[in-house]
């Protein structure tokens, strides 16, 4: 037997090879070496780096948004203010809310837990919204629940005091405060101004401890005065909406210009929309009276026999044969509704003959027509500064068949803008000076271009008065108390290049008083199917409501007496048009 005394344990040794000691022994120091490396080149080169990252754990910019410029109409009245808001947000690694907070929270933001929950578990964002645009006295309670990481930024929102009214004029903003449509797109710039910034120190509950640096103080924008006038506008609107809904029209629009100055006193349009709410505006947001391009028709009339006037070939009393209603030109007849047989150059006007106006329209070489519609705007933008404005159409006189030379003279062939239209008939309000337009209120009348002489713009002026009485195609366009001087057009649609049945776009542009005129108003009623579609019984009637109530509140002098207004009788056939 051995005694277990007389034993004795070795203990065992872990020798490692002579080289897998110095590899580990190298590979330590390497790491310490990298590791020193690193140090020195953070903290001695790249000091910018641990900056930044030191700023973000409690260093904020704070955006300072500037106030954004009101716009008003011409008397200083608002159309468009900026009311402020308030707009909470997160830092998410600094955010530390109890189950209770996340409740309370999502109950005054309006969202469910859930969702606001996930907003909180991007660690790697350090900037995030909860809730854009709150009242303040609703930011105020969500900043009393102290919850760390949450935080509250000033902001604006637009209001638009008119709605819907103004809605075509005055566009409106997105939700960044920036113009989406209208004049508060065109000037942005102006309006908007230059943010400002502030850079602090936060502690974690959100607290400024202290400011880094100066204060970049925001700049506010610049207020905006159109040349719009609220009343006028409001007038303009009602009695365009109302047309469009008793004649069961697509659409429709009017313009209404001071024919003095060429500015803008009055746009409307329909269908619209609320700026305050732009949702579900497909196909409503399009300012018509500037974007829409339609063919004018017997609204044309007048531009040719101001160029056969000024060309010496034709007088007002100037007699013209226009046969039976139908007169050939090549393998195409021209038809009139209603004219026979002989009649003045007045009388052609008056009773909107087509056949009268191609006669005298043939009559001058090409050119020389062209260089009427063009002088006076048709084919050129209207230069109004307003987005999505269009130039129309006109096609060169080189081009020209007699045929089309023909048809152009009564305003098929060409397509035109209301706005355009509208600017164009300040040549005879303005002894044949052309005003340029203006969205923008004037201190002073611009300089014009003279078009025509002033002897034709007032013998236009005088035919065009004649339209308006009985015998003309618009009587219903007569004003109490006031000489009104204009022209209808009712002109066929175009569809797949062909002109469309029962389809028309009717027209009526006229100025009053006309012994001086001081306003101009175009309308255009878009297809009204409720049984009328003439130009005069459709359009006129709207032109005389808005005529009427614009000269009162402008307290324009009456050059009629009170009883001016002649009632054709009820036997006398309605003198219409087409085109």
């Amino acid at each position: 037997m051995i005694s277990s005394s007389s034993a004795k344990v070795k203990p065992l040794i872990l020798q490692l090879p002579a080289w897998r000691r110095r590899a580990l022994l190298m590979a330590v120091l390497l790491g310490f070496a990298a590791l020193l490396g690193r140090s020195v080149y953070l903290q001695s080169i790249r000091t910018d780096f641990l900056q930044q990252k030191g700023d973000a754990r409690y260093s904020r910019a704070l955006v300072l948004s500037a106030h954004r410029g009101m716009v008003t109409d011409r008397f200083g009245e608002p159309l468009a203010i900026s009311t402020p808001v308030e707009s909470i947000w997160a830092s998410p690694p600094d955010v530390t809310i109890n189950a209770d907070q996340l409740k309370k929270l999502a109950g005054l933001l309006n969202m469910k837990p859930s969702e606001l929950s996930k907003k909180f578990t991007n660690s790697e964002r350090e900037f995030v919204y909860l809730k854009r645009r709150m009242p303040p006295e609703q930011a105020a309670q969500v900043m009393q629940l102290d919850i760390p990481g949450i935080f509250m930024q000033r902001e604006y929102r637009r209001y638009y005091p008119a709605g819907e009214v103004m809605a075509h004029v005055v566009g409106f903003t997105g939700i960044d405060d920036r113009g989406q449509e209208g004049l508060e797109l065109v000037y942005q710039d102006w309006l908007s101004g230059k943010p400002g910034s502030r850079r602090v120190i936060k502690d974690r509950q959100g607290r400024i401890v202290e400011d880094l640096e100066a204060v970049k103080v925001p700049q506010d924008g610049h207020d905006l005065k159109l040349s719009i006038d609220r009343k006028i506008q409001y007038l303009a609107y009602r009695e365009l909406t109302r047309a469009v809904e008793e004649n069961k029209a697509k659409a429709g629009a009017i313009v209404v210009l001071d024919a003095k100055t060429g500015e803008v006193l009055a746009m409307a349009n329909q269908p619209t929309y609320n700026p305050n709410n732009p949702v579900n505006i497909s196909g409503k947001s399009r300012n018509r009276a500037i974007t829409d391009t339609f063919e004018p028709g017997s609204t044309m009339k007048p531009f040719t026999i101001s160029a056969a006037l000024e060309a010496g070939n034709f007088t007002p009393e100037t007699m013209i044969d226009i046969g039976n209603g139908a007169y050939t030109i090549g393998k195409n007849t021209i038809h009139d509704v209603h004219a026979r047989g002989v009649l003045s150059v007045s009388q052609i006007l008056q009773k909107s003959s087509n056949i009268g106006t191609a006669k005298m329209g043939l009559t001058l070489k090409p050119q020389a027509l062209w260089s009427m519609y063009n002088q006076v705007g048709f084919g050129t933008p209207p230069h109004s500064g307003f987005p999505g404005e269009v130039a129309g159409r006109l096609r060169p006189w080189k081009n020209w068949v007699p045929i089309d030379q023909a048809t152009i003279c009564f305003g098929q062939g060409v397509t035109v803008t209301l706005l355009q239209m509208a600017r164009a008939y300040g040549v005879f309000a303005n002894d044949g000076e052309l005003k340029p337009l203006s969205m923008i209120k004037l201190n002073e009348p611009p300089i014009g271009q003279q078009v025509i002489s002033a002897k034709t713009a007032r013998e236009m002026r005088d035919m065009l008065e004649l339209v308006v009485q009985p015998g003309g195609t618009a009587p219903k366009a007569q004003v109490v108390g006031y000489r009104v001087a204009g022209k209808t057009g009712t002109a066929q649609k175009v569809e797949n290049g062909q002109y469309a049945n029962g389809r028309y776009i009717a027209s009526f542009v006229g100025m009053a008083p006309a012994s001086d005129p001081r306003l101009i108003i175009a309308v255009m009623i878009d297809e009204p199917s409720a049984g009328a579609y003439y130009g005069g019984a459709v359009a006129a009637p709207v032109f005389s409501k808005v005529m009427e109530g614009s000269l009162r509140l402008l307290a324009v002098p009456q050059d009629a007496p009170t009883n001016n207004v002649v009632i054709p009788p009820a036997n006398l056939p309605e003198v219409g048009e087409v085109v």
